[in-house]
């Protein structure tokens, strides 16, 4: 692994076995927010669509994805083979969020992947800096027809508002992370039904609002495989636990307070829908009532839900786009591979063509964890939801993909901001594309 210093470049043949890599980010001791801005032979933003940010997590070429590497709370995945041929250099950057300085920056790194092999490393710390607010912290850039990198490490005196006007952005203003009101009458109803959503339906609207989706309204559909292999995520709580937190996104997205549940295996069963009223020990009753089974249909589930959500249609291929006022977000949830691999891949690119986004959420990442708890479950793979991901042939990306070590891994506000990473730039897809109202 290279340790690179300021300054130092590096060709990125020297590092990768393709065009494609992780950039990991990580600061502690102060609040960062991160940015890649794709720019011209010129130094100039290529278009306000290239600046890639947790508000717009995904470039149009989707050669800059704002996408964590596994086990890590920010980061971008880089497909240079997709980037336009205008496109000179990605600047990696970084500006605090609120009060302070990159002065009180303990430690921080800027870390190469390849795959998930560590390449290369550039670590920052407060010690460079005194009362900047804004970095760029390192350049991608074309030379003689190959791509290299610099570390560059150099301060701005103004955030993140700087590095824009450096760039020639214009971008809307960051929006401030507060809750986002929900109806008194559901508040209510939250309070004495399910007090124990009630910080849970706080901390989704802090996220939500962070993603510019303050007052979104959505359909919300939980997923949930039942296949045999499950058996001690649900034992051990851990599932009910998951779903307690959809629910209280649904409770921002939908103020009825009650989000749609389909369970699949062998088969696919749609249980009453998890409320307010229903929600403490809801997992352990549907699944009391519905045994776990000796399969795993990814194309079955998603099927029956589009025919659910739009009937018309059968959950069968459409010729044009469907246009509906409310879209459909499906939390969908899997600890393994799928015998309807084809159908599945279908079910994608069909849906395309209809206002439903899939976040697919895979429980295990093909390696052991160090956490004892955690290494029972750890031990999964996912080449099919990675492929998904990135599937050809479709109307517009209506897929997201990440994958935990269980499903209590991340903290309540790093997992809303996990499944908030690509939904905002889909809703513009879906309204540009005529999906939605």
């Amino acid at each position: 692994m290279l340790r690179l210093n300021q300054g130092q470049r590096v060709a990125l043949t020297d590092l990768l076995a393709g065009q494609t890599l992780q950039v990991g980010l990580r600061a502690n001791g102060a609040a960062l927010d991160f940015a890649c801005f794709g720019l011209d032979a010129n130094g100039a933003l290529l278009s306000d669509d290239y600046m890639v940010f947790f508000n717009q997590p995904n470039s149009p070429c989707l050669g800059v994805r704002m996408r964590p590497p596994q086990g890590e709370a920010t980061g971008f995945m880089l497909d240079l083979a997709r980037l336009p041929a205008t496109l000179a250099r990605l600047v990696v950057t970084a500006s605090i969020d609120g009060p302070g300085a990159m002065g009180q920056l303990q430690d921080g790194d800027l870390r190469l992947l390849d795959g998930t092999a560590e390449v290369a490393r550039y670590a920052f710390g407060g010690a460079d800096f005194a009362a900047e607010r804004a970095l760029m912290l390192g350049e991608f850039y074309r030379r003689d027809g190959q791509w290299r990198f610099m570390a560059v490490g150099q301060g701005f005196n103004g955030g993140l508002d700087a590095l824009v006007r450096h760039f020639g952005a214009a971008v809307a203003p960051i929006p401030v992370a507060v809750p986002v009101p929900i109806p008194v009458s559901l508040e209510k109803r939250i309070m004495q039904e399910a007090p124990q959503l009630v910080n849970l339906v706080k901390q989704a609207g802090v996220s939500l609002d962070k993603a510019g989706l303050a007052g979104h309204r959505a359909k919300v559909c939980l997923c949930l495989d039942i296949s045999l292999s499950m058996h001690r995520l649900y034992k051990s709580g851990l599932v009910q636990r998951f779903a307690e937190r959809i629910l209280a996104l649904g409770c921002q997205f939908d103020d009825d307070g009650a989000i749609d549940v389909f369970l699949f295996g062998k088969n696919v069963h749609q249980p009453a829908p998890m409320g307010l009223a229903n929600c403490q020990n809801y997992v352990q009753h549907v699944i009391a009532r519905h045994r776990l089974e000796g399969d795993t249909r990814y194309g079955a589930a998603m099927s029956a839900i589009r025919a659910h959500y739009f009937p018309d249609g059968s959950g069968q291929a459409r010729l044009h786009p469907l246009r509906q006022a409310l879209p459909v977000y499906v939390m969908f949830l899997t600890d393994g591979g799928t015998s309807d691999r084809s159908l599945a891949e279908k079910q994608l690119r069909w849906s395309s063509m209809e206002p439903i986004f899939w976040q697919f959420m895979g429980i295990g990442k093909g390696r052991k964890s160090k956490n004892k708890r955690l290494a029972a479950f750890a031990d999964a793979d996912f080449p099919l939801l990675e492929s998904l991901d990135v599937l050809p042939g479709r109307l517009i990306d209506n897929a997201n993909f990440f994958s935990v070590s269980a499903p209590d891994e991340h903290a309540d506000g790093a997992l809303y901001e996990l499944l908030m990473t690509e939904y905002p730039a889909w809703l513009r897809l879906a309204r540009r594309h005529g999906l939605l109202i």
